[in-house]
C-alpha cells in the first residue's frame, strides 16, 4: 500500500449510484448533476455518468426551442466526478467531505449536448499532494468529446477537521 493512503492507488472500488453519491458529496437537486459512476480506480480515475433530460430547470432558460447543456454545467459534473473519485478513494469516513473547486483551466467545449444525451464524464487524478489535487477531465456523447477541462480542487471538511 502507498504510503498514507488507505487503498492502494489503481484498486478498482465499487460502482456508485444516485444514494451513494448523495452520502459522499453534498450536492442535491437540482444541483446535482452526475446520476452514477460506473468506474473507479481509488486515487487514479472515474467515470461518471449525466443521463440529460429535457425536465432540467437551465433548459427553461438555456435556450428556449433549442436547449443546451450549459458548458458550465458539463464541467461541475465532472467536478462532481471528481469529488466522488476523491471521497471513494479515502472511504466511508470521508463522506460528507467537500472538494472545492480551486482552478479550472483550458476548458473546451467541442459540441452542443442536448435533452436526450447521455454524459460520460472521464476524470483521471493527475496529481494530489496535502490535500490538494489536480484532474483531467472528458465529456464525451456517442464517443464524441463534447468538453474537457483541467481543474484543481481542495478536499475540505476532512474528518480531523470536524
Amino acid at each position: 500500500m502507498s504510503e498514507g493512503l488507505p487503498v492502494e492507488r489503481g484498486t478498482p472500488l465499487p460502482d456508485v449510484d444516485a444514494q451513494g453519491i448523495m452520502r459522499m458529496i453534498p450536492h442535491r437537486y437540482p444541483f446535482l448533476l452526475i446520476d452514477r459512476v460506473v468506474e473507479i480506480s481509488a486515487f487514479e480515475r472515474a467515470v461518471g455518468i449525466k443521463n440529460v433530460t429535457i425536465g432540467e430547470p437551465f433548459f427553461l432558460g438555456h435556450f428556449p426551442g433549442d436547449p443546451i447543456l450549459p458548458g458550465v454545467l458539463a464541467i461541475e459534473a465532472m467536478a462532481q466526478t471528481a469529488a466522488v473519485l476523491t471521497i471513494a478513494s479515502y472511504g466511508p469516513a470521508y463522506e460528507g467531505a467537500s472538494v472545492y473547486f480551486m482552478s479550472i483551466d483550458g476548458a473546451r467545449f467541442r459540441r452542443p449536448v442536448r435533452p436526450g444525451d447521455v454524459l460520460r464524464l472521464e476524470v483521471r487524478l493527475v496529481r494530489a499532494k496535502l490535500g490538494v489535487f489536480k484532474y483531467e477531465a472528458v465529456a464525451r456523447v456517442d464517443g464524441e468529446v463534447a468538453s474537457e477541462a483541467s481543474f484543481g480542487a481542495k478536499l475540505m471538511g476532512r474528518p480531523e477537521e470536524r
